[in-house]
């Protein structure tokens, strides 16, 4: 596929599963800092091949809405972990980080059947960064579905979930937002 085809297709890919999931997601899954969401062009090497919602999808009262455009080279934090995550498996190319909870994790795990995998950044090697550190480590035996950091504060925990496309990783979040919306907490 020609470069620029492809840089276009994820772009769209990208937008089409941001406009479906905005107005679906539930705002228990979204951080304060927004969901980082993106998807990366085939054999990407560096943030330049990586398209992410610019400021993330945000929740306000009116719902929940991209807070930019999608774009290529942006420093949201999805792009490191997508870049990560490609070194294990290339095919593994988009990814957005939602806020954790017990509840969302249990639907990823028992109601959806993805693999999920806790993320233990305490061990991290000096000079490397906690994140990258930590998802190559739960990479290192296959690349799961879900991989989880519950910290000390809610600030500290996210879950990260991945998959082939970004039509992929909104379906699972508008499952489990459906399933949170519809579930006594």
């Amino acid at each position: 596929m020609e470069p620029v085809t492809e840089r276009n297709n994820t772009l769209s890919n990208l937008h089409a599963a941001t406009t479906r999931m905005e107005q679906l997601v539930n705002p228990k899954l979204v951080p304060p800092e927004g969901i980082s969401f993106g998807f990366a062009i085939r054999g990407a090497r560096d943030t330049g091949g990586i398209a992410a919602v610019k400021g993330g999808i945000k929740h306000s009262e009116r719902g929940s809405a991209a807070a930019g455009l999608c774009v290529f080279g942006s420093d949201e934090p999805v792009v490191r972990i997508i870049l990560t995550v490609m070194k294990f498996d290339p095919v593994m190319r988009s990814a957005a980080i939602l806020q954790f909870s017990e509840r969302a994790l249990g639907i990823f795990e028992n109601d959806l059947f993805l693999e999920c995998t806790h993320l233990d950044a305490s061990p991290a090697n000096r000079g490397i960064s906690t994140m990258d550190w930590g998802i190559a480590s739960c990479c290192k035996d296959g690349v799961p579905d879900v991989i989880f950091r519950q910290g000390s504060s809610a600030a500290e925990s996210r879950i990260v979930l991945l998959g082939e496309r970004p039509a992929d990783v909104a379906n699972n979040i508008i499952i489990c937002s459906n399933r949170i919306l519809n579930s006594a907490l």
